[in-house]
């Protein structure tokens, strides 16, 4: 779930967009002061079992529209569903009303390890399955009930981590689709009173949607007056102008290097935000 650098999906994506023109369809973000990581981050993906890949990818035209910035001139513009409102982050954030948080993340691995696999590897339509289960919970029942995590933002940020390899184990410790840390896993089983296996792909795919929606009220109360929509539609250019980047930015980094008491909103790690963006729009794993 969180990690210090960006992962291993820019180099799936990168292999995937060369691919695209036969099939059809993150660099290190600076160091905060403070991070607590959910998830786990390499300097080097390790997302395909035979071959290492490197280099991270720029959107496509497409995407970064997607995102707020102008269209080209050659791009054509689609019509969109505007929300009834575009809620701008607080200038500082409100005092967190979620007092325990997730662990601080590892150090860093070296760069020359190398990931391993143990067990089975989950097939696409199991792993489609346990992230569409995932999606379709409701995380905060009595407080939050309408906090939802969009099928797509779970499909790309799981792509993004593993590529969707559920027997991965990175070398800094993150296991799995959504590659959690065992550490944030202990303290999301403690904090929502489940009991889920973190090497298990289905509960996997259940710890990272919970981190994403514990970032999600996390983030919204401070800083969006619990407007707890991460819809992409409510971005701007700004990428700390929407709730959907900031939650990315804390799947990799940690809440603390995004959302700091009486601080504006922060995102360290702007290539590894619009590389999941870019996927929540443009993955070949959003028709799996």
């Amino acid at each position: 779930m969180v990690r210090r650098t960006d992962r291993l999906g820019a180099a799936v994506l990168a292999g995937l967009l060369l691919a695209s023109a036969l099939v059809g369809c993150a660099a290190k973000g600076e160091t905060p002061q403070e991070v607590a990581a959910p998830v786990a981050v390499t300097d080097g993906p390790t997302d395909a079992p035979p071959d290492e890949l490197s280099g991270e990818p720029s959107p496509s035209a497409s995407a970064v529209e997607s995102m707020g910035a102008a269209p080209s001139r050659s791009a054509t513009p689609k019509p969109t569903k505007k929300p009834t409102r575009a809620p701008k982050p607080r200038a500082v954030a409100k005092p967190p009303t979620e007092t325990e948080v997730p662990p601080a993340p590892p150090k860093p691995a070296p760069s020359s390890c190398k990931p391993t696999y143990k067990g089975t590897k989950a097939t696409r339509a199991e792993a489609k399955a346990a992230l569409t289960d995932a999606a379709d919970r409701t995380y905060w029942p009595v407080s939050a009930p309408d906090i939802k995590i969009p099928l797509t933002l779970l499909k790309a940020t799981a792509w993004q981590e593993s590529g969707w390899q559920s027997n991965i184990y990175a070398c800094d410790g993150g296991v799995g689709l959504l590659q959690v840390m065992p550490a944030t896993a202990s303290w999301m089983n403690q904090r929502f009173e489940k009991s889920y296996k973190i090497d298990a792909y289905q509960d996997n795919a259940y710890l990272g949607a919970t981190y994403l929606a514990w970032a999600t009220k996390y983030i919204g109360d401070m800083y969006f007056e619990s407007d707890y929509r991460l819809d992409p539609a409510l971005c701007t250019s700004a990428l700390n102008s929407c709730l959907v980047n900031a939650v990315i930015a804390a799947y990799n980094f940690g809440h603390g290097a995004v959302a700091q008491e009486g601080k504006p909103l922060a995102i360290p790690n702007p290539s590894y935000v619009r590389n999941v963006r870019a996927l929540m729009n443009e993955c070949v794993c959003l028709a799996y």
